[in-house]
C-alpha cells in the first residue's frame, strides 16, 4: 500500500478510503511525522448496558490512531500491523466527543511502539493506550 497518498487522500477529506473510520465517525484532525490526533463522536449505538461507550471501540480508536501516527514514518517499502496492544480504562464516558493523540514512541528494525491518550470534550483522560505493530517488509522479486 502507498501510505503517502492514503495519507493525503485522508488529509484532504475523502470519505471511502477507510470504511472503519468511517463507521466510528472517527475525523482526522492534525497527522505530523510521528503524531496523529482524531476526534469521534460518542453516539447512543456505541454505550453498552451500563448506559457507558463500549471500551474496545476507545481502544480501536486508539489503535487507529497510533497506526497512523507510524504511517508517517514508513517507508514505501514498508507496511504495518498490530501484534500487541494494552489498554488502561480510566473514565467512563457516555456522550459528547472522544479525542485520540498518539505518537512513535520508536521506530526499530522489525516493530514499532507507539502510545495513544483519548480524552472527553472536557480534556478528561479515559483512555491510555501502547501498542506494538510489526514492520511489514515488501520481498524482492
Amino acid at each position: 500500500m502507498n501510505y503517502d497518498v492514503y495519507l493525503e487522500k485522508l488529509k484532504a477529506g475523502q470519505k471511502g478510503i477507510n470504511p472503519f473510520l468511517d463507521f466510528l465517525g472517527a475525523a482526522l484532525v492534525e497527522l505530523k511525522d510521528g503524531y496523529a490526533c482524531f476526534k469521534m463522536p460518542v453516539r447512543p449505538e456505541y454505550l453498552q448496558g451500563a448506559k457507558a461507550m463500549q471500551g474496545g471501540l476507545m481502544v480501536a480508536l486508539a489503535d487507529e490512531t497510533i497506526a497512523h501516527a507510524m504511517m508517517t514514518q514508513l517507508t514505501p517499502e514498508e507496511g504495518l500491523t498490530t501484534i500487541e496492544l494494552k489498554s488502561n480504562f480510566l473514565a467512563g464516558v457516555s456522550g459528547g466527543e472522544l479525542t485520540a493523540t498518539a505518537t512513535v514512541f520508536k521506530k526499530g528494525k522489525s516493530l514499532m511502539i507507539g502510545d495513544c491518550l483519548v480524552t472527553d470534550n472536557k480534556d478528561k483522560n479515559v483512555c491510555r493506550v501502547s501498542a506494538t505493530f510489526l514492520l511489514l517488509k515488501e520481498k524482492s522479486k
